[in-house]
């Protein structure tokens, strides 16, 4: 079956078509996808310029029957969801099932944020003017999402789209199509109008730079890699288009001398190897007091000894593999430079061989680093996690704000002194205080500082401020 774009309430076939390959078993295709041009994806834009001013003039209430109509039928097939997220991404089952909830969670949230829109009327200055603040919708939004998160990132970013009256252009990452397409398949049965919700599958150098150039895109939602986040930057600032970027991270977990160290040692495992490190929000460095530094790294090793990397769809799979060759071998390029370099390589950071043919990566704890090191400068995007030992508190927060970007962090302690001037010194834009970095809510702000975000955050009710413009209203009676 070829599964084709959307585009204007009608299913297109693309101008080529891509086999989609399950990294677990690279003998297995997923499906076939069609993959768009600029000309389809020029299409899709007209398309949801010509829908936008019905959708915008829809009620709240209609707009949240919508998203509440998706967000329940993705509930009920998580399982389903979730075993095709994982066949295409190689994230172990429970993971898959647990992000498909997710998404439909957040399409729920999100038809209840349709209603909850609010303005303001204040009294002017001058006498007899009243002054009404309202929000309205952008107008046609491109979402651009990456791999990692193939049906969670999308429907926080399509769902706040939708529901403050905007029309979208969708471009999934090109790894991931299953995902984007049995999303959209959903959205397409909820009672959309045509052109209300548009996907377009395809490269990015072809799909995502014509969303970029469009005069007709109004804003750009993008997570990725901070290279394609500057030129997303670039061409949206040359036209006056809104954006808002996810970059990734490399985010730091402290664990301080009075730590409760198999708690902590849990959190480093889970944050840095859970979901196969692919996590923008992973605690890829360990900050770690000298004192307790030799029997904290005893037991991350005990508890990765114990780390199951197998396919995805494998019972108790913990790791699976990543998500194609290039990754695994940028995974390995990392381990290798960070031992040049004088770290020393405690376990892990092999390739390996399992039942079906696919990209197997063996967690790797890399020890004796200093901060200056690339595999503490660059996010490896991997399971791949580097030790920093450090003499004292302050020196951890030096460490830990010593990054060029700021997501996410973390301190274990048992001192609420220090958690407390920790929450308020870290340079992230998230804090979390004896839980590991990566683990986040819907329902609250998501995003960072420095080189890892920019822009308006992403989820909860914040994402009213990315998604729609402040209007000004002066009346005299």
């Amino acid at each position: 079956m070829l599964h084709k774009n959307f585009i204007n309430g009608e299913w297109v076939e693309g101008v080529s078509a891509k086999d989609n390959i399950n990294p677990s078993d690279t003998r297995e295709v997923v499906g076939t996808y069609a993959q768009g041009d600029a000309t389809q994806t020029e299409a899709a834009i007209a398309a949801a310029r010509a829908a936008f001013p019905g959708w915008a003039a829809t009620t709240p209430q209609q707009r949240a029957d919508i998203l509440e109509k998706i967000g329940i039928e993705i509930a009920a097939r998580k399982d389903e969801l979730g075993a095709l997220l994982s066949r295409e991404e190689g994230k172990p089952l429970a993971f898959g099932v647990g992000e498909a909830l997710r998404a439909g969670q957040i399409f729920k949230f999100y038809a209840q944020e349709a209603l909850r829109q609010e303005g303001v009327a204040i009294p002017s200055v001058r006498p007899g003017v009243d002054v009404v603040i309202t929000r309205e919708p952008l107008g046609v939004v491109g979402i651009i999402s990456p791999w990692n998160f193939p049906i969670a990132i999308p429907a926080w970013k399509i769902a706040p789209a939708l529901a403050f009256g905007n029309t979208v252009v969708f471009k999934p990452a090109d790894l991931v199509p299953a995902s984007a397409w049995a999303l959209v398949e959903i959205a397409s049965r909820s009672g959309l109008p045509p052109g209300v919700l548009n996907l377009v599958m395809g490269r990015g150098s072809v799909v995502g730079q014509t969303l970029l150039d469009h005069r007709d895109v109004n804003a750009i939602s993008f997570t990725g890699s901070v290279e394609t986040g500057a030129r997303v930057a670039a061409s949206c600032s040359l036209r006056g288009a809104k954006y808002q970027l996810e970059m990734g991270g490399k985010s730091p977990l402290i664990v301080m001398d009075d730590a409760d160290l198999d708690a902590a040692a849990l959190a480093a495992v889970d944050g840095a190897f859970y979901q196969t490190g692919q996590r923008c929000t992973a605690n890829s460095r360990l900050v770690v007091h000298e004192k307790i530094h030799d029997a904290f790294i005893a037991k991350v090793v005990a508890l990765m000894k114990g780390l199951k990397v197998a396919h995805a769809l494998e019972a108790g799979s913990v790791v699976g593999p990543v998500v194609d060759e290039s990754q695994l071998r940028q995974d390995e390029m990392y381990v290798r430079v960070a031992q040049e370099e004088g770290g020393e390589l405690v376990m892990g950071g092999e390739r390996l061989n399992r039942e079906t043919p696919g990209f197997y990566f063996s967690p790797a704890l890399i020890t004796r680093t200093q901060n200056s090191m690339r595999i503490n400068r660059e996010e490896v995007f991997g399971p791949v996690a580097s030790v920093i030992k450090v003499k004292d508190y302050d020196e951890a927060v030096q460490v830990a704000n010593d990054t060029t970007f700021g997501l996410s962090s973390a301190i274990f302690t048992r001192s609420l002194k220090l958690a407390t001037d920790f929450r308020k010194k870290s340079a992230a834009g998230m804090v979390m205080v004896n839980l590991a970095t990566a683990g986040v809510d819907y329902h609250v702000p998501f995003g960072g500082r420095k080189g890892s975000s920019y822009g308006a955050r992403e989820q909860g009710r914040h994402a009213v401020e990315f998604y729609t413009a402040i209007k000004t209203a002066y009346i005299n009676a």
